[in-house]
């Protein structure tokens, strides 16, 4: 028995909010049960240098949690004047899983910022981020495109990301912290729809596991994303 109660393939409540944010191109608070994330999407017209002149675009990520998002207070990394590496590893995941879907020849010389903001965390605060960015950068999007800044839609398709992880022995969908904290193993997985593999991240963490956990993680992981694409394109519907 899973400490929530739930079913080994069953994931927490998901919800999207849109247009979260009033200022932002995109905007949503995507909830994963109890973990909460603002995910923004800035357009602007500069790019990296390296990228300046191709007639292409550019797709960013940025990851920070608040002080209070855990139970305890944990200091601001602005405080500190850097950022942990744990910080710049899941924004550059962020921003390679975005830009898995994304054509930037279409795009043109835009570059498009999806900041992910964890306001409560309990578990998952990285699929969680790229979930509802990519639902940000869609609402984004379509502004470039309703405005004529852009002649064809760049998107490809849909992304979600989920955790899943070996707990007490058996392959579980969707961790929460009680669960994650005290893993065998935990993965996480970015998908497109269909099926398609932009990432997977899968460590031992109490123990080992074999060929056959990992296939059982990843159709877990379809489970997961399959609801979380569902849920995405509910959200752009309302």
């Amino acid at each position: 028995m899973r400490p929530s109660g739930r079913s080994a393939d069953e994931m927490r409540a998901i919800s999207i909010e849109t247009n979260y944010i009033k200022h932002a191109e995109g905007s949503v608070l995507i909830s994963f049960g109890d973990t909460k994330v603002i995910c923004t999407a800035s357009v602007e017209d500069r790019l990296p240098p390296w990228m300046r002149g191709k007639g292409e675009g550019w797709v960013t990520g940025e990851y920070s949690m608040l002080p209070r998002a855990t139970h305890t207070r944990g200091q601001r990394e602005a405080a500190k004047g850097k950022q942990s590496g744990r910080t710049q590893e899941i924004q550059r995941l962020i921003g390679r899983s975005l830009r898995s879907v994304v054509d930037m020849k279409k795009l043109g010389e835009h570059q498009i910022t999806l900041d992910c903001d964890v306001i409560q965390a309990d578990g998952g605060t990285r699929t969680a981020s790229i979930s509802g960015a990519w639902v940000a950068m869609r609402l984004a999007v379509d502004g470039l495109l309703a405005k004529g800044a852009i002649k064809e839609d760049p998107i490809k398709g849909h992304i979600a990301a989920i955790s899943c992880g070996i707990y007490n022995g058996t392959p579980v969908l969707d961790l929460d912290y009680i669960e994650d904290s005290s893993a065998d193993a935990d993965a996480n997985f970015i998908l497109l729809e269909g099926g398609q593999i932009a990432e997977v991240q899968a460590t031992a963490e109490g123990a080992t596991y074999d060929e056959e956990a990992l296939l059982r993680l990843m159709r877990l992981a379809r489970i997961g994303c399959d609801q979380i694409i569902t849920a995405q394109k509910s959200a752009l519907s309302k």
